[in-house]
């Protein structure tokens, strides 16, 4: 069963948007990711802000970029399910972290922020329903 086909078989609750939704919504935000981001690194990389203000940053893309695998490549809810408690957490690390340092990356996350979180209720409503 090819991957769309076992995604769209899947018990989903009735909030769940369209699956047309997430590719624009991903577009947008990876928009705001390699700016913030991007700022957070070179700023890492010029020594103004110690590693640990970096951190959470790096680990928020590792497990950004393993859901898509865990998720369709792995047909794996449980697994997605922790990953993307694990980004949820280390955006929130991370807004946190970079705050006292430059503030304006801190703000440009919060539409991240809210897509997280909602994707995290989704995704953990998801692997719920298909356990």
């Amino acid at each position: 069963m090819d991957t769309y086909n076992w995604y769209s078989q899947l018990t989903k609750p009735s909030w769940s948007p369209p699956s047309w939704l997430f590719g624009p919504v991903w577009t947008f935000l990876y928009v705001l990711i390699a700016i913030s981001f991007g700022k957070v690194f070179l700023m890492f990389f010029q020594k103004k802000i110690p590693f640990i203000v970096a951190l959470p940053f790096i680990l928020n893309l590792i497990f950004n970029f393993s859901f898509t695998p865990l998720q369709f490549g792995l047909k794996n809810n449980l697994l997605a399910a922790v990953d993307i408690l694990l980004v949820l957490s280390t955006l929130v690390w991370a807004m946190i972290a970079i705050y006292p340092h430059i503030r304006w990356v801190t703000y440009i996350q919060i539409p991240y922020l809210l897509w997280v979180s909602f994707a995290t209720i989704l995704q953990l409503t998801i692997t719920y329903l298909n356990r």
